[in-house]
């Protein structure tokens, strides 16, 4: 069976993409989760992954790094982690590189601590400039394939890539157009990410690091994390 090494479940947005996919496509795998410690778990992490970062999948003696590695390491073994059809998967690939590669704003405006909620200071052009690109490319998704998912009737890794998303859209409020509004909340609905988010506000465990981030542009309204031990 696999196993994937993941990191705390409120702030490891990359870690869920690999979880989500082997979760909603019904692939087995055992859960390791590793805390991030104050200043770096880099010299720890490095145990179970050559770069000392999340997510690592292990599949006996193969270790496969980086959550891009990790989907297309799956989906030569199991059917629908990309779309059968090929324009569908041309299209799903390229966005799933595309979130891989960008939004960095976004990243850094909207830190992934789904246990929070949070109202930032200002919404800025660069970010402003994010969130258009994912509401008309997720528009272009389900417009082009059909829906009810990115590119078409079935989950795949482009769901799963723009999962971490979903979540940011929930904690800073981050404002889609209808059909990408509606796509948001049909993926938060679904039941691993139910069970992703449940894991995560259980967590009564902090790394200062991520906390702080988000105070640099915007101010926590509500805080639905468990009280630290």
């Amino acid at each position: 069976m696999y196993t994937l090494h993941i990191a705390n479940k409120n702030y490891s947005s990359w870690s869920l993409r690999p979880w989500i996919l082997m979760r909603e496509r019904g692939i087995a795998f055992d859960e390791k989760l590793h805390r991030f410690e104050p200043g770096g778990a880099w010299a720890t992490f490095r145990a179970f992954s050559p770069t000392g970062k999340v997510p690592a999948l292990h599949d006996g003696p193969t270790v496969v790094w980086d959550s891009l590695a990790i989907a297309e390491y799956l989906a030569e073994r199991h059917p629908g982690v990309w779309p059968a059809d090929a324009l569908a998967r041309a299209w799903a690939r390229s966005a799933s590189a595309e979130m891989h590669s960008a939004f960095q704003t976004l990243r850094q405006h909207c830190s992934f601590n789904l246990g929070l909620r949070v109202t930032l200071n200002e919404i800025a052009p660069a970010l402003q400039k994010d969130v258009e690109r994912i509401d008309a490319l997720w528009s272009e998704g389900l417009k082009r394939f059909g829906g009810p998912f990115l590119a078409g009737s079935s989950f795949t890794a482009v769901d799963a890539f723009f999962a971490p998303v979903q979540f940011r859209i929930q904690t800073y409020g981050l404002r889609l157009g209808a059909a990408a509004s509606a796509y948001s909340q049909r993926v938060l609905a679904l039941p691993g990410m139910a069970a992703w988010y449940a894991g995560g506000i259980a967590e009564d465990f902090r790394d200062p690091e991520h906390d702080e981030a988000v105070l640099q542009f915007g101010r926590i309204t509500a805080d639905s994390r468990a009280k630290v031990a």
